[in-house]
């Protein structure tokens, strides 16, 4: 190889990963899932932490879920036959004893560790049946006098799938280090985006190996300038690739709308509230992207309660005023249904019908309300992700709008908008979310829109007063809602569950139902899950609004929409297992009265650290941005923004919570790259964004 030829610049994203030693087939099938297919791609497969290896513990030192190297002499080791058959072996050293226990082994591993000597050992310490217990770790024989060979001084952990294990991964990308030469990758990085950030080759070979003398705190902190360097290409990867929607969604021309305000005022008019002043401002921002001639592509976003429903209805008046169609999509049945019927309150007397499509309708009202939307008689449609269904068409499709869009991935904003793509036309775009993120990070999730905050909420709303509780409190808790009911209020009480199974959730949530109505007989006790009928649920809540029902039991299906200003208590059980997103969410359905309003955060003990944390900042503020903040530092943005929204959630390196700082810099590279290197960027979004079709209909 040639390292400075243009073949051999190339030439690792032209290598398949089945010329490297041991890739076949399988294994190689197992690489294409990462989207890593040439040598180049399993370059950029970065190490995603550190583990600091030269310290040996003492077994007496181990504590459960702490990560540590082990070393000493092995006592025994047999097959035991429990739940699980497992190969188990003793360890000792001077301080005492632990077992080693391998569920998945071979004759020829229980073969090896029956006649080893001495063991060095890393893994994760857990309680087992036999006390401290190591699975699975990673082992490495010694002889029986000779002392360990030093361990280098940090061993990078990659990201991995099912079957693919560390040992492997090491050994890959020690074969694909052996291709690279200090010319084999395109340098794409703008120069200047960060100074002294090194040669990408030097960069990639001293994050797969870093030498002994590596600044380990540095590196375990993420911190260290390659980390960055590799960090911000990446980021500026996704910022063009967003760029990139944003600047062909404009090639498109909008119907402009003439807003002489007679229906946003008539409106305005019947309201028994006045709009605050980033309600208005936000409205007027609206009517002048709607007025442009280009797509309007908003992002809005605001507390809970802070009124974003009234600026949606504004915008969509001013749309209809025009003669053009709105559609309204919602990620839940039940935010959809709160919707429409705030949609219906506030149009049917100024003549205007609107229409709710939903998944479950029965097919002759689903039939007559499809056509309606395809005739252009029915000028507003609101939805779940049945609106963008193959079969539904309208006529005249000016506006979407999406709410809780981080619910969405970009694909399916992008399916809405193409039913209103017509006669060179395309419909404005108006993105609403109730879930605060920190402005840095939404103006880079968000880089195909433009940015409205509504930063003030309408005068009434009064703080909600946040208790964490154990669980062993439970009967406590349980009086307190009791005696909120006898005084006239209403309870909201949130079931959770860690398993993604709607059908679980509703078996808790019947028991949990169950039990208090047993134990509050006073009480009219309703329940809410996922798997509630549509109507039957719309009936529950319509009857919980009306004071019919005083204690409402349900899943998080309630967490977004529902409103009920005489619900004052709201009690989340196993708390502790929800975001800050979340549970500030579950939250805002209380407190939207004049009595005061309280959250008993019930949690199991023992909590984590992180868990711990989470509730903490729950009962410290109820400001959306100072948690969204925090949640940022405790969970990352994957969390934040929600794992269906495309984009960031692809992010394999770098991280927005630690390289956040970066981002300034990653948005003028970016301009930069546009404006003097356009023939760079395919590469680049190639490199970091394998696959990139999110991108290509935008």
């Amino acid at each position: 190889m040639t390292p400075d030829s243009a073949s051999s610049r190339s030439s690792l994203e032209q290598l398949p990963v089945t010329a490297l030693r041991g890739v076949g087939p399988r294994l190689a099938g197992k690489l294409a899932a990462l989207e890593i297919r040439s040598v180049a791609d399993l370059l950029f497969h970065l190490p995603l932490r550190y583990q600091d290896r030269t310290r040996v513990s003492a077994v007496r030192e181990l504590r459960p879920g702490a990560e540590a190297v082990v070393e000493g002499r092995v006592l025994a080791a047999r097959v035991e036959f429990g739940r699980r058959r497992s190969l188990a072996c003793t360890l000792a050293d001077a301080s005492g004893t632990m077992t080693l226990r391998f569920f998945h082994f071979s004759a020829a591993q229980q073969h090896n560790l029956e006649r080893a000597a001495r063991l060095r050992c890393y893994g994760e310490a857990r309680l087992g049946r036999s006390g401290i217990e190591m699975y699975h770790p990673e082992c490495q024989v010694l002889d029986a006098d000779e002392p360990a060979p030093d361990a280098a001084a940090l061993t990078p952990i990659y990201p991995s799938t099912e079957g693919l294990h560390q040992a492997s991964w090491r050994s890959l990308t020690e074969q694909a280090l052996r291709h690279l030469g200090s010319n084999t990758l395109r340098e794409l990085l703008p120069a200047g985006l960060l100074r002294g950030a090194g040669p990408l080759a030097e960069a990639l070979r001293y994050l797969h190996r870093p030498p002994p003398d590596a600044p380990v705190a540095e590196l375990l902190a993420g911190t260290h300038p390659y980390q960055q360097r590799l960090a911000a290409e990446e980021l500026l990867a996704h910022h063009l690739g967003l760029l990139l929607m944003r600047k062909r969604a404009r090639t498109h021309r909008a119907p402009v709308m003439h807003d002489d305000g007679r229906l946003g005022e008539r409106l305005l008019r019947s309201l028994a509230f006045t709009p605050t002043g980033a309600q208005l401002r936000v409205s007027a921002e609206i009517r002048r992207d709607l007025a442009s001639g280009a797509p309007m592509l908003r992002l809005v976003q605001g507390d809970v309660g802070c009124g974003k429903t009234l600026v949606a209805a504004l915008a969509s008046l001013a749309v209809i005023e025009n003669g053009w169609q709105v559609a309204i999509m919602a990620p839940t049945e039940l935010l959809a249904e709160q919707h429409y019927r705030t949609f219906s309150a506030w149009l049917d007397p100024l003549g205007l019908r609107t229409v709710l499509l939903s998944g479950r309708m029965p097919a002759a009202e689903r039939r007559a309300t499809l056509e309606a939307l395809a005739l252009g008689e029915t000028p507003l449609a609101v939805g779940t992700h049945a609106l963008f269904q193959e079969q539904v068409g309208f006529a005249r499709l000016g506006l979407v709008i999406i709410d809780e869009q981080h619910r969405f991935g970009v694909h399916q904003r992008l399916a809405l908008r193409e039913k209103g793509l017509a006669d060179g036309f395309a419909p404005h775009q108006l993105v609403m979310t109730a879930t605060p993120i920190p402005r840095t990070l939404a103006m880079t999730a968000y880089a195909d829109l433009d940015y409205s905050l509504i930063d003030e909420l309408p005068p009434g709303r009064t703080p909600v007063a946040t208790a964490v509780v154990s669980n062993a409190r439970r009967d406590e808790v349980v009086e307190r809602v009791r005696a909120a009911c006898a005084e006239g209020r209403q309870a909201y009480w949130v079931c959770t569950l860690i398993e993604e199974s709607e059908t679980l959730e509703a078996q808790a949530a019947e028991a949990i139902a169950a039990e208090l109505a047993e134990r509050l007989p006073a009480l009219r006790v309703g329940l809410v899950h996922g798997r509630v009928p549509g109507r039957q649920r719309l009936e529950i809540m319509n009857a919980f609004k009306a004071g019919e029902i005083e204690l409402l039991v349900a899943t998080t299906v309630i967490e977004v929409g529902v409103d009920v200003p005489r619900a004052s208590l709201m009690i989340i059980e196993n708390a502790e297992r929800l975001g800050l997103a979340q549970l500030h969410q579950l939250r805002g359905r209380v407190g939207r009265g004049r009595d005061a309003s309280h959250c008993v955060l019930l949690y199991q003990a023992p909590l984590s650290l992180a868990g711990r944390a989470r509730l903490d900042a729950m009962r410290d503020t109820c400001d959306g941005f100072v948690l969204a903040e925090r949640d940022l530092e405790l969970r990352g943005p994957g969390e934040l923004l929600g794992t269906r929204q495309t984009g960031l959630m692809g992010l394999r390196f770098a991280d927005l919570g630690r390289d956040g700082a970066l981002l300034p810099a990653v948005r003028a590279a970016a301009e930069t790259m546009l404006r003097e290197h356009p023939g760079q960027i395919d590469a680049l979004l190639d490199r970091w964004i394998p696959g990139r079709t999110r991108y290509a209909e935008a």
